[in-house]
């Protein structure tokens, strides 16, 4: 995918960028490729790819969810900043939170972050279990989301506990949605969601599938979840 059909194709779903976001979008990929020689962001590194695999890719969530009546977001183990970065540079005036458990990432994303001259972004070191303990952050976001990162069941006890009461968790997911979610439905109740709708559709020239997952947050976490580090894997709410 090259930039002009980027554009036209973000366009066509309602998403209009200016000269200085695309701008941003050519930077971020030159960092990406800069930074990516130093440590392994990213196995991605053709310019079409990462337009397509991790640019577009990301934008997608905004395609099933409005992101422009969105404050906050909390991204959950994002590490070289997707999808909340490219939200970001779309939808300017998003608050993004991005917790990741490596510090390297987390100084690319800092870098990453002022030389876009990007605003209200803040980058915590920390685990995803011990984050969604910290009351500063619990149940405090309007979408928590995540780009698969692990299996549904696993990834609702990191995620859901950050939602806010009334807010979203969006999960975005390559095949296999609906299985995983039935896998992870008493994860799911258990931490206080409900699956609202997953929208499915097709990554172009690649042609591969895309699950965008809406759950709502309706009941508040119960304060046990998260566990600690390491338990939601060995033992999932399943």
């Amino acid at each position: 995918m090259n930039i002009d059909q980027f554009q036209s194709m973000l366009e066509e779903k309602g998403i209009s960028l200016s000269p200085g976001q695309l701008d941003q979008f050519e930077r971020y990929f030159e960092i990406l490729v800069e930074w990516n020689e130093k440590m392994n962001l990213t196995a991605i590194t053709d310019k079409e790819e990462v337009y397509l695999k991790h640019f577009y890719d990301s934008i997608s969530a905004a395609f099933f969810i409005d992101f422009t009546k969105v404050k906050t977001i909390c991204d959950v183990g994002a590490g070289a900043g997707f999808p909340s970065i490219p939200l970001k540079i779309c939808f300017p005036h998003l608050h993004i939170a991005i917790v990741d458990s490596l510090n390297k990432r987390i100084s690319f994303l800092n870098h990453l972050s002022k030389e876009l001259g990007l605003r209200d972004t803040h980058f915590y070191h920390d685990r995803a279990e011990t984050f969604g303990k910290k009351k500063e952050h619990r149940e405090s976001y309007d979408v928590v989301t995540a780009r698969a990162v692990a299996r549904m069941s696993v990834l609702s006890e990191l995620c859901l506990p950050l939602v806010k009461k009334g807010g979203l968790f969006v999960a975005m997911k390559a095949s296999n949605a609906s299985e995983e979610l039935n896998i992870g439905k008493k994860a799911i109740a258990t931490l206080g969601g409900q699956t609202e709708k997953v929208f499915s559709f097709v990554l172009p020239e690649e042609e591969s599938e895309r699950n965008i997952v809406k759950i709502n947050k309706v009941k508040e976490t119960p304060n046990k979840y998260p566990r600690k580090p390491g338990t939601p894997n060995k033992l999932p709410l399943e």
